[in-house]
């Protein structure tokens, strides 16, 4: 089974239908297989004194423009919708509150995702779990009871999952990657286990590619000098291309661990050691 790439869009399209158009273009182009947003309703995840607080940005001067010009709502939503079913790649979303999971449902999205920062809210676990929809399960800003409590409400769902090793900074330093955590949890869970990536840079994408990951998602953008709290952390389209390419190298490179000599090798051994015969 092929490593499954994401490219998570979130909210990099700026609140832009046209630019969200351009970045599944990207991804689809880079060989991606779905595209990831973020949802969320703003009067419950967030207080009316933080909405209310000054933020300065394109769309205003307090935390709710700058939050509603972000999110996309149910016209975008369905453009989103039409245009990657025209471009054939699937598209999913992360929400952050039961009302944007309910909003989700009208899609019918193949896949779902628990953002890390919501992999503590039992009731919107449970309510993606009942869906039975294929689940990509972030582990960032999380301790191990907080992911045994997630795993178990998926398994006694009986909602097929992955878990996705995720260190929740942006960006994060190579050597906070602690990528020996994907054999720990692929251990502890007995799972597929992913890998969700906040790094500049590809390397340590590859480095989690040759561990044996079975998904990929990492942040995407036209210009990480684009406006966004997300940019930095993103890949930008000929980084993303390179990055999907390798990927497949890696995993082709990898093979079954066989110690038996490779058939092309028998003819060169027989002509180089033919002195020693």
């Amino acid at each position: 089974m092929s490593i499954f790439i994401i490219a998570e869009i979130g909210i990099n399209h700026n609140g832009d239908i046209n630019l969200a158009k351009q970045l599944i273009d990207v991804a689809k182009n880079a060989g991606a297989d779905a595209v990831k947003f973020q949802k969320r309703t703003l009067d419950i995840v967030y207080t009316q004194e933080m909405l209310d607080s000054p933020r300065e940005s394109p769309w205003g001067t307090t935390q709710r423009q700058q939050k509603e010009g972000l999110e996309f709502g149910e016209e975008e939503y369905q453009e989103i919708d039409s245009y990657c079913k025209l471009k054939e790649i699937e598209w999913f979303a992360s929400a952050w509150d039961l009302e944007s999971q309910k909003f989700l449902q009208k899609f019918n999205c193949k896949y779902n995702k628990v953002a890390s920062a919501m992999l503590v809210y039992e009731p919107l676990l449970r309510m993606i779990a009942q869906e039975k929809k294929h689940t990509f399960i972030s582990t960032g800003m999380s301790n191990i009871e907080d992911v045994d409590r997630a795993v178990a409400i998926f398994k006694e769902a009986g909602c097929p999952f992955e878990v996705m090793h995720c260190v929740s900074t942006y960006p994060m330093d190579e050597h906070e990657a602690n990528l020996n955590r994907i054999k720990t949890l692929r251990d502890r869970y007995g799972c597929n286990i992913g890998y969700s990536g906040h790094e500049v840079g590809l390397a340590v994408s590859y480095a989690a590619a040759a561990l044996g990951i079975t998904s990929l998602e990492r942040h995407i953008t036209l210009n990480r000098s684009m406006y966004g709290s997300d940019q930095a952390a993103s890949v930008e389209p000929a980084g993303f291309t390179m990055l999907v390419g390798a990927v497949h190298k890696i995993e082709n490179a990898m093979g079954d661990g066989s110690l038996a000599v490779n058939p092309k090798e028998i003819p060169i051994a027989k002509k180089l050691r033919e002195h020693i015969s």
